[in-house]
């Protein structure tokens, strides 16, 4: 277990320069406002939207057909008009803005559209987001404004994936990894210093005009209590923090500490071919031995909900209140007890000489995870299920996820179709399978009726508690420390990837002013 002294020092530094009622200069020293400085916990891999940036749209350098407003509803962004779907829903219209240019000046248009959802599909440009899009059979231009996407069922979430960001056509003539960061979006890239700073500089064509917050500068800082630290230390004009290092900014002049909610779960993952956390018994066990309303009012300090199921309450009408596990350990060593699960001497429980032991990974450097995985490892432990702790970087963590648990984090909050299907259906990472969870998403999927997928996805819920795959924690609020300097911040619903580049307070800092 990480040591809480680095943690200890942050929290004492801040608490004195809470009393102190200075405020630190703008990070670059700028009066006018025109430029920002914020610190991100992850560097992304790459800009190119068909590897996985900015998969929930908001993403600075691109725009997608489609944008989620504050209230998580859809409009229009390079589409003149919300897409239209066909009577049978097996494809999807869309009208085209006739304004719009690339950042490097080119025109954008149809064939834009197209070659970059071809490109998706392309099994041959190895493209990271095909599966996410794999109801999605084709595309093609109608005319020199519209294009129509063609699916092979009907898809009642596919319009929020159309926030996928458009390339220039012509950037398809070399590898995906090598494609040039050139899209419509609000900003421009002007430099990446792998390992430190991206920097972003307004586009001065952008169809919506040009923002007022000219340069944004984005500094990578893994570590919680590093980017506290710095944040203290006037190097940055805004961060996430945990909530135990975010509260004491708010009695510093000049800054704020917002909080947004979010559909953020963290849960950890029962690896089916595990010996251990492949046992029914075990997993229901462990949901019930898990206190998750202690977890939320202890470790993140009232900052998130308990959660049982993969659908949380940040989706109300598709969340079902009474899906729940009852914390109850007598229950969970009952379980034990019945699926053979001997307590040993060192009160380590065992069956046929296996002792119920694993590994529990979760990412190096973040602490809410750290603390989440610590709590879960001790409510493990009073049941007799020795969870072993590994923080380990993203290169180690993948290779073991079929057979090692982890912290996981993930989830949306414009569709329960985007935050569940590819985690619970059959085929995913960890080898979860269930009948009656399958059915349930299938048909959460592929009916367009508000009602009856609002039906569907209660009894997923239901399904799943009947036959849990992973222990759901809770939804976790996002906390952060931003300096009063602009106006235009205004609240959203985070999903699970924010911060500088993506969601958080900055989703919309194209339409920020200085004071």
């Amino acid at each position: 277990m990480r040591s809480l002294l680095p943690s200890l020092i942050v929290l004492a530094l801040l608490a004195v320069a809470g009393c102190t009622g200075t405020t630190t200069p703008n990070a670059e020293g700028t009066a006018d406002g025109s430029s920002i400085v914020l610190a991100d916990n992850a560097e992304p891999t790459t800009l190119n939207p068909l590897l996985g940036y900015g998969r929930d749209g908001v993403s600075k350098v691109y725009d997608g057909l489609v944008e989620h407003g504050a209230d998580r509803s859809l409009r229009p962004r390079l589409a003149a008009e919300l897409p239209r779907p066909a009577a049978d829903g097996r494809s999807w219209t869309v009208r085209l803005r006739e304004d719009v240019k690339f950042a490097d000046g080119s025109s954008f248009g149809p064939e834009d559209v197209v070659a970059t959802y071809r490109a998706l599909l392309d099994p041959a440009s190895g493209s990271t987001e095909r599966a996410r899009f794999a109801g999605l059979s084709g595309v093609e231009q109608l005319d020199v404004h519209t294009v129509r996407f063609a699916l092979g069922e009907p898809w009642a979430a596919f319009p929020h994936l159309l926030v996928l960001g458009v390339l220039p056509s012509e950037a398809f003539g070399v590898p995906l990894k090598e494609v040039k960061p050139v899209g419509t979006g609000p900003y421009q890239l002007v430099e990446w210093r792998r390992g430190d700073r991206m920097v972003l500089e307004a586009n001065p064509t952008h169809f919506a005009g040009q923002p007022a917050v000219r340069r944004l500068t984005v500094v990578f800082v893994p570590d919680d209590n590093t980017r506290a630290q710095r944040m203290q230390q006037g190097e940055f004009d805004g961060a996430e923090l945990p909530p135990r290092l975010a509260q004491p900014f708010a009695n510093t002049g000049g800054m704020r500490v917002v909080t947004h909610r979010a559909a953020d779960l963290r849960a950890v993952t029962l690896p089916a071919a595990n010996p251990v956390t492949g046992d029914p018994a075990v997993r229901m066990a462990l949901n019930h031995a898990v206190n998750r309303k202690g977890v939320v009012e202890n470790l993140l300090g009232g900052k998130g909900s308990p959660a049982s199921t993969p659908v949380p309450d940040t989706l109300p009408e598709f969340h079902d209140p009474a899906a729940v596990f009852a914390h109850d350990k007598a229950q969970a060593e009952l379980l034990l007890d019945q699926a053979g699960w001997a307590r040993g001497e060192d009160g380590v429980r065992a069956r046929n000489g296996v002792p119920a032991r694993f590994t529990l990974m979760y990412p190096i450097g973040d602490v809410v995870r750290t603390d989440l995985a610590t709590a879960f490892a001790a409510d493990a432990k009073a049941v007799g299920v020795d969870v072993q702790l590994a923080g380990l970087g993203p290169e180690a963590i993948a290779p073991r996820l079929g057979t090692d648990a982890l912290l996981h984090g993930g989830g949306t909050p414009f569709d329960p179709d985007l935050m569940t299907y590819q985690p619970l259906h059959t085929g995913n990472p960890w080898g979860y399978t269930s009948t009656r969870v399958d059915a349930a998403l299938e048909a959460g999927r592929t009916l367009l009726d508000p009602a009856q997928r609002a039906a569907a996805y209660r009894q997923l819920q239901h399904a799943y508690l009947a036959a849990p795959g992973m222990v759901v924690l809770a939804a976790v609020q996002h906390t952060y420390v931003l300096r009063d300097n602009w106006t235009g911040y205004q609240e959203v619903v985070d999903p699970y990837e924010h911060g500088a580049l993506s969601w958080g307070p900055w989703w919309n800092l194209e339409r920020w002013a200085a004071r």
